[in-house]
């Protein structure tokens, strides 16, 4: 029953690994992986002395942040309250509702925002409009640029983001509630001192997994909402390397920058882990 997910795995995460070598190399295609040129860290070097390197780990950073502060909760605060749902029928109702946006492409997502926030006929200043107020353009104005993309992904995937949080409810001993229940305990008093500690080791690795994909800000949305007007605060790394790996060929530079926050990954997982560990948590290991 495991040998879809090990296959999966090697063929996916583990066998790609091997090119992570030209990072190290002054790659040529016509050469290939070994008959190119050894470099060491000349790629990393470079990347670091440029001045756009802080303005992208800027970028990534605050984007990152904002997805772990404003939408790493909400899922937990979602599964509460359908938990908190005492009509099964509505209870599955609500969840197949805000399931479906998961399995909607970022190229739509992006496309209704621009429905929804476009200063020509969009829905969003065409009310703006009507009670008085000058329209607003959301799409081009920098300001607005990280606001969008956070209420994106809260839309696209809160729902999904609750599943084993719900999974993870599902197991508590109904007895604690009757209990507390018995001693004067609301509902809420009931989620506090019940619900929430018997899904806290499940909150905390989810945290530690969030983080080894911190720097992750996903390469489909940011690219498509990118324009000239937000790009200074909009460039992260993945459109960093698209645009420099894909369009301009330079495989091995992007290749260096990739591993670079790669590793920053690796290095917030243990030291997530190591400090969950310290604080009484298991931890992912």
């Amino acid at each position: 029953m495991i040998a879809p997910g090990i296959l999966y795995f090697l063929a996916f995460k583990y066998l790609p690994m091997f090119g992570l070598m030209i990072a190290f190399k002054d790659y040529q295609p016509f050469l290939g992986v070994w008959g190119s040129r050894w470099v060491g860290f000349k790629h990393f070097e470079y990347f670091i002395s440029l001045p756009d390197f802080w303005m992208l780990f800027r970028n990534t950073f605050v984007l990152a942040f904002y997805n772990l502060v404003f939408f790493f909760p909400l899922p937990i605060l979602v599964a509460l309250m359908l938990n908190e749902l005492r009509s099964n029928l509505y209870k599955r109702f609500v969840q197949s509702m805000i399931y479906v946006p998961h399995f909607v492409s970022w190229v739509v997502v992006v496309g209704m925002a621009f429905i929804f926030f476009t200063t020509e006929g969009g829905l969003v200043n065409e009310l703006l409009v009507s009670f008085g107020f000058e329209k607003i353009n959301f799409l081009l104005n920098k300001e607005w640029f990280r606001p969008l993309v956070v209420s994106e992904i809260i839309w696209k995937e809160i729902g999904w983001g609750t599943i084993i949080f719900l999974a993870a409810l599902a197991g508590v001993d109904q007895q604690l509630y009757e209990a507390a229940h018995m001693d004067g305990a609301g509902r809420f008093r009931q989620i506090w001192h019940i619900t929430l500690p018997a899904i806290r080791s499940t909150i905390v690795i989810l945290l530690i997994l969030r983080l080894g994909q911190f720097l992750d800000t996903g390469f489909e949305q940011i690219y498509l909402m990118l324009n000239p007007m937000n790009r200074e605060i909009g460039e992260v790394f993945d459109t960093y390397v698209y645009t420099n790996g894909i369009q301009q060929g330079k495989f091995s530079y992007t290749t260096a920058v990739g591993l670079f926050k790669s590793v920053i990954g690796m290095v917030l997982v243990i030291g997530t882990n190591y400090l969950a560990k310290k604080f009484g948590e298991e931890g992912v290991y």
